[in-house]
């Protein structure tokens, strides 16, 4: 397994209102966070925090419910499962100008192998030829002669084509 990161959230700018409203999402976007890493929230203590919350929360910029709540300055939020996790400043004013994040954890690697799958029809050997049942060969069936369509019902299909096809085009004008 590979070591864990500490990804500091912002760089240098930290945990604070963003001059363009896309910075977190890009911010996150361009890292990958698996589990075990961590994300460092640098802001002002007694100014901000950094609020946990639900997706309808972040959302909303709902601060009175959360799941978890930091105010020390320095938070370092570990990164404990795969799948989405939210976070908003605690000052509601900051959250609604963007100080926002949504960190997507990716889940851990399989080590095991893929099942084989069986080969294509193209690369499989043909089916062996039928063999004969007590004694008796088997036959193809009896292949009965059709005859061509009389000059009535062909007028029919034509009728019935043409019909057809006036209803579609109306029904596609209109």
């Amino acid at each position: 397994m590979a070591s864990a990161t500490q990804f500091k959230v912002g760089e240098s700018k930290g945990w604070t209102v963003p001059e363009d409203p896309n910075f977190y999402s890009q911010w996150a976007e361009s890292n990958r966070f698996q589990i075990g890493d961590s994300l460092l929230f640098v802001y002002p203590q007694g100014q901000d925090s950094v609020l946990l919350v639900k997706q309808e929360d972040y959302n909303t910029c709902n601060t009175s419910s959360f799941i978890e709540a930091y105010r020390d300055g320095n938070t370092v939020f570990t990164l404990s499962s795969s799948g989405p996790f939210y976070f908003i400043s605690g000052n509601q004013e900051n959250c609604l100008k963007h100080e926002s994040l949504v960190v997507v954890v990716m889940g851990e690697k399989s080590n095991a192998t893929a099942p084989s799958l069986p080969p294509s029809p193209s690369m499989a050997s043909p089916p062996p030829p039928p063999e004969s049942i007590i004694g008796t060969p088997i036959t193809s069936p009896s292949v009965e002669t059709i005859s061509p369509p009389s000059a009535g019902s062909t007028m029919v299909m034509s009728l019935m084509t043409s019909v057809g096809a006036l209803i579609g085009s109306l029904l596609y004008v209109l």
